[in-house]
C-alpha cells in the first residue's frame, strides 16, 4: 500500500530541475556546481533519470516524443541515478533529490531498497524514488530480464521494498520475490518509508499511481491541456481506489513550457513543475545558468 497520509499537503506548487546525470550533467564538477546553485536559488528538487543500457539501433518506441525516438545519443554518458544523486546530496543540505525515473523491473528490488534507504539515511530523508516499468526491449534483453509482465514485476517489487523498509525482519512471497526473515538496514528516515512516485503518462501508468503510488511524475507532456486530461483520469482512478488525489505528489514536466503555464498548472493542483534542461559544460557557468532558470520559473511559482 502507499504511504499513509500525505507529505505534500498544504504546499504551494514548487519547481524542480531535471538536469543532471547525462552528458555534461554527468561530470562531478558540474553536478556539484548545479546542485549548490539550485539549492541557493530555491529549486525544490533535483531529478535524475536512468538507462542502464542504450543501443545504437532500436525497434522499441520511446513513449515521450512524437517520433518515438529518444533525444539522448546512445554514446552519451548516463550515470546511475542513485550514485549521482548521492553526490548531489553530499553537496547540499536542504534540496530534495529524486530519481526520474529508475527502471525498477531491471533491478533486484532488495538491492534497490538497500541503496535507496542508504541514500535517504545519509541525506536526512530528502529522497523521492521515482520508478518506471521501462520501454526498451533491447535494454531488458541485455540485462537478462524478461520484458513481458514488467508491469506486474514492478508492482511486486514496490510491495517487497516497502516490506523490507517497514519490518525489522521481513518476509515476502510473491511471483518474482521470495524473502524469508531477512534484515535490510538502514531504514528510511521518514516513518520507515520512501515516497514512491510512478512515471508514465499512459492509462495503465496512472492506474498504477492510483493503486500503489505516493505520486506521479508526468514527463514530456504536450501542454497544460494534456496535463489536465491526465489528471482528470488519475483523479477518477483515485476515487475508485478510495483515495484523494490531493494526497499525491504531482510532478509534471512539459515538452515546451511557457511562462503562463506556471499558474495554470498550480490551478490544476500540480505540486511541482519540473524544468528539463541540460547544464553548461563549464561548471563556472552553472550558477548563472541556474539563476536564469530560477528567475523565470521559481519566481513565477512564488508569485502564485
Amino acid at each position: 500500500m502507499p504511504a499513509t497520509g500525505s507529505v505534500w499537503d498544504a504546499r504551494l506548487m514548487q519547481v524542480g530541475l531535471h538536469a543532471l546525470g547525462i552528458g555534461a550533467g554527468a561530470r562531478r564538477s558540474v553536478i556539484d556546481a548545479v546542485a549548490v546553485a539550485a539549492e541557493s536559488c530555491g529549486f525544490a528538487t533535483l531529478w535524475s533519470g536512468e538507462h542502464v543500457v542504450m543501443v545504437d539501433r532500436t525497434s522499441s518506441r520511446y513513449p515521450y516524443s512524437e517520433d518515438g525516438r529518444i533525444a539522448v545519443p546512445a554514446e552519451a554518458d548516463w550515470i546511475d541515478p542513485l550514485v549521482g544523486l548521492s553526490f548531489v546530496a553530499a553537496a547540499t543540505s536542504t534540496i530534495d533529490v529524486a530519481t526520474g525515473v529508475l527502471l525498477l523491473p531491471e533491478h533486484n528490488p532488495v538491492v534497490v531498497a538497500k541503496q535507496a534507504a542508504t541514500l535517504d539515511s545519509l541525506c536526512g530523508g530528502r529522497l523521492t524514488l521515482g520508478v518506471g516499468i521501462g520501454w526498451s526491449r533491447e535494454e531488458f534483453e541485455a540485462l537478462g530480464v524478461p520484458f513481458a509482465r514488467r508491469g506486474a514485476r514492478t508492482d511486486e517489487y514496490v510491495a517487497a521494498m516497502r516490506a523490507v523498509w517497514r519490518e525489522d525482519v521481513a518476509s515476502f512471497v510473491g511471483e518474482f520475490v521470495h524473502l524469508d526473515s531477512v534484515r535490510v538496514n538502514p531504514k528510511p528516515v521518514r516513518a520507515r518509508t520512501i515516497p514512491i512516485v510512478f512515471g508514465g503518462n499512459s492509462d495503465s501508468a496512472l492506474r498504477r499511481v492510483a493503486a500503489l503510488g505516493d505520486g506521479w511524475y508526468g514527463f514530456n507532456l504536450d501542454g497544460v491541456a494534456d496535463v489536465a486530461q491526465r489528471l482528470e483520469f488519475l483523479g477518477a482512478r483515485c476515487r475508485e481506489s478510495g483515495r484523494d488525489i490531493a494526497e499525491l505528489k504531482l510532478a509534471v514536466a512539459l515538452r515546451s513550457p511557457q511562462d503562463d503555464d506556471v499558474a495554470k498548472l498550480a490551478d490544476l493542483g500540480v505540486t511541482e513543475m519540473v524544468i528539463v534542461d541540460g547544464p553548461p559544460a563549464d561548471p563556472g557557468l552553472a550558477a548563472e545558468w541556474v539563476s536564469a532558470l530560477a528567475d523565470r520559473w521559481v519566481a513565477a511559482a512564488a508569485r502564485g
